[in-house]
């Protein structure tokens, strides 16, 4: 049963109201599908996968690692006077999209979560998403820089690396990063000529010439 179905349900049933056998007996017409929508430059079977990808119901994240992975996001993107943070740009369900899209990155990923919060237990008897914030920085730090990682750190570093990328790809792409990078595309603007100094520079002017 759909869940708008489910929703009609307990609202007949909450009334005292009942369904006859006449009403029961017919079935329901089938779920339109979502229309596939081929844009210029796609093949038919890949935006069949991009529809299939974008409509799932499953989730690869559990509660507990979306957690972890909105945290991290929002450390290595923070809010500033300039725009939101991360998770407000909606990083976390792009990174979740990019598992099921890039079945390849889903191992090492959930394994550095893992690596992650086992690490945070052993130092600070928490797993990542319940430490403090300055214990959650303080791990932070000791992976984000590959070049200076002590021996034992080097998967996390690894996996930090693979989420700062995914990260700030998913928060460049955007509206929220797109308008921070000032970045206007094609815009239509107002041209007003040549700049004086130019013309100063090449000795030409905007002035009638004289008759």
């Amino acid at each position: 049963m759909k869940r708008r179905d489910s929703l009609k349900a307990i609202s007949i049933s909450s009334l005292g109201l009942a369904v006859g056998p006449v009403e029961a007996a017919v079935p329901e017409p089938p779920e339109p599908k979502p229309a596939v929508k081929l844009l210029p430059g796609r093949q038919k079977f890949e935006a069949e996968r991009d529809m299939k990808l974008l409509t799932a119901t499953e989730k690869f994240f559990t509660a507990a690692e979306l957690q972890t992975v909105t945290i991290l996001g929002d450390i290595i993107v923070p809010a500033d006077a300039r725009s939101g943070s991360a998770s407000q740009a909606g990083v976390p369900a792009f990174i979740e999209f990019m598992m099921r899209d890039q079945p390849r990155n889903q191992t090492p990923i959930r394994g550095g979560l893992r690596w992650l919060d086992r690490k945070c237990v052993s130092r600070y008897g928490n797993p990542f998403a319940k430490c403090t914030k300055e214990q959650q920085i303080d791990m932070v730090e000791q992976i984000a820089y590959p070049e200076k990682v002590a021996p034992d750190m080097t998967q996390g570093a690894a996996f930090f690396t693979m989420m700062r990328n995914f990260v700030l790809g998913g928060f460049y792409s955007s509206k929220m990063g797109i308008e921070d990078l000032g970045y206007v595309g094609n815009t239509p603007n107002q041209w007003n000529g040549v700049p004086d100094d130019v013309l100063k520079q090449y000795g030409l002017s905007y002035d009638e010439p004289k008759k």
